[in-house]
């Protein structure tokens, strides 16, 4: 009877998720290789009013469906996931928007954040490896203790230029991180972000921050200090 309950939720679900699908929205999705055409407040509001069930966000997340999986990450609980369950989603999403949010909004919230932190930053799949990478820029700016700045930067200066582009991303978010909460090596942060030149050219809406480490670092840093 359980598992018919289930069934039939997840079977709602996917039938009110394809009742808010947009194509126009879609078609601008898939260009950053999102593949789903549903408005994100609209899907929060669909998670939001399931409420959390870990139960129903691993049912939602076995049916393979993006939009699915989005709401699968909001209605699960962080704690009540293992490690061994986190890795085998990570590498099963395919979507970035879904390995983002699994990443900020599980990851970080459970107990298994620094093991998986140090499980990822090496790994072979670059994908894997920037989720590595966004554990470790929050680790900078919220417990750095214990981490190796400079072996960091030196990783950076080493590989960032010609890493893939969502490593480099990654990367390029822990050397402006770097230089923005550790004023001591701001200098050299700032040094490898122009001598890389990473997303100096990437294009930024008005008032919006640049990406390019340099610009990041010294407005943060203006605001916070003026």
């Amino acid at each position: 009877m359980a598992q018919g309950i289930a069934d039939s939720t997840v079977s709602d679900v996917l039938a009110e998720l394809t009742a808010l699908e947009d194509p126009r929205m879609r078609a601008v999705n898939e260009r950053h290789g999102d593949d789903h055409g549903v408005n994100l407040t609209k899907l929060r509001a669909v998670a939001k009013r399931l409420g959390a069930d870990t139960g129903l966000s691993r049912a939602l997340w076995r049916t393979d469906d993006t939009a699915a999986r989005l709401v699968a990450v909001l209605v699960a609980r962080p704690r009540e996931l293992s490690a061994e369950e986190l890795d085998a989603m990570l590498r099963e999403a395919r979507a970035p928007k879904v390995q983002d949010w699994l990443v900020n909004y599980v990851v970080k919230k459970g107990p298994h954040a620094e093991a998986l932190r140090t499980r990822w930053f090496d790994d072979a799949d670059p994908t894997v490896a920037a989720a590595g990478w966004d554990l470790t820029t929050d680790r900078v700016a919220k417990k750095p203790e214990g981490l190796d700045l400079e072996d960091l930067l030196d990783r950076i200066e080493a590989d960032m230029r010609d890493a893939p582009d969502r490593l480099q991303w990654a990367m390029n978010q822990t050397l402006a991180t770097i230089g923005i909460h550790h004023p001591h090596l701001r200098e050299r942060a700032i040094a490898i972000g122009e001598r890389l030149e990473v997303l100096k050219d990437y294009p930024t809406p008005p008032n919006c921050t640049s990406p390019y480490a340099p610009i990041w670092i010294a407005e943060i840093v203006r605001r916070r200090e003026g």
